[in-house]
């Protein structure tokens, strides 16, 4: 058993060891996939000897217009979840990179695949993550042939557990057929997302992203590399993007909380660009890494610090 199992985690209102928090196999959220959950990052700064949680108070955000798209009721004020996380955190003694896991779910042990008059309950753990991808050596990608739900089907813009059936096909997809990653269209025949993070193109010095009607999660890795841009005088744009368009980028990048800032080798078996990290990713890239590990003051409100509180 990994020693992480033995860490807290915080399930019914209560911390307990990861090994021991388990639920009903008739929960109505396995049944029916009727969950909203946030993926959060905590990146270990060895020097200063502190943990810092990425942009926490926009996740909860995101969390709660979640849970307003599903029906459901997020019980805990920001400052409660604030807490909840912390105290995990501390509990456990984390001193590395972790990833964090809230989430929102249906617990009645009922057969009726209805959001109202379903109990909400809420949970939290941890685990250890470095790179969920590598992003050094560059990926090869794939566009996939499945096509991205859209918000009137399963709401793109709440993170739902119930829609991840959708990345999962694409995802192992692409895996299966020798490549790293999925690259989706949306019904429109236009270019959305990867299968579980946002995607930008530089094409004569100008960062392009998908706009929100493209089926695209509001990622909050997305809306810092916009701010990151604008900050650095890039011009960007978001917009629709074709699929042609990204065998002729000169750059591509994935970007999200678990990929981080991920740039792309080949679409298709087309080498984009110079078949290297290009220097708009790369400032963005190393910009990025800088702030979430607490190196830049300048975006200390971005981070919560664990060991401060």
């Amino acid at each position: 058993m990994s020693q992480y199992e033995e860490k807290p985690c915080f399930l019914n209102g209560k911390y307990l060891p990861l090994k021991d928090a388990n639920i009903n196999i008739r929960t109505h959220a396995l049944q029916y996939g009727t969950a909203c959950f946030g993926g959060i990052r905590a990146y270990y700064n060895k020097n200063k000897d502190n943990l810092y949680i990425f942009r926490l108070k926009e996740h909860y955000n995101r969390l709660l217009n979640s849970s307003k798209i599903l029906q459901m009721t997020m019980s805990y004020s920001y400052e409660e979840f604030e807490n909840i996380l912390i105290t995990c955190l501390k509990k456990g003694e984390w001193k590395e990179n972790a990833y964090i896991r809230p989430i929102l779910y249906k617990s009645d042990l009922e057969l009726s695949p209805r959001l109202h008059n379903v109990k909400d309950s809420f949970s939290v753990y941890i685990i250890p993550l470095n790179d969920y991808l590598d992003i050094e050596k560059g990926l090869n990608t794939c566009v996939s042939s499945w096509v991205r739900i859209e918000d009137n089907q399963i709401p793109t813009r709440a993170k739902a557990t119930g829609g991840y059936i959708n990345s999962a096909l694409a995802k192992s997809e692409a895996l299966q057929n020798g490549f790293d990653e999925a690259i989706f269209l949306d019904s429109g025949k236009f270019v959305s997302e990867g299968s579980a993070s946002n995607l930008f193109l530089v094409k004569n010095n100008e960062l392009i992203t998908p706009d929100l009607p493209s089926s695209i999660l509001e990622g909050i890795t997305r809306r810092t590399v916009l701010t990151l841009a604008e900050e650095n005088n890039i011009k960007f744009k978001e917009r629709r993007v074709g699929r042609t368009e990204l065998y002729t980028a000169d750059e591509l990048f994935f970007a999200g909380t678990g990929v981080q800032i991920a740039w792309i080798k080949t679409v298709d078996k087309r080498t984009i660009g110079e078949g290297k990290m290009g220097p708009i990713t790369k400032k963005l890239h190393d910009q990025y890494f800088d702030i979430v590990t607490g190196k830049l003051e300048k975006y200390s409100n971005w981070l919560t610090a664990v060991y401060d509180k």
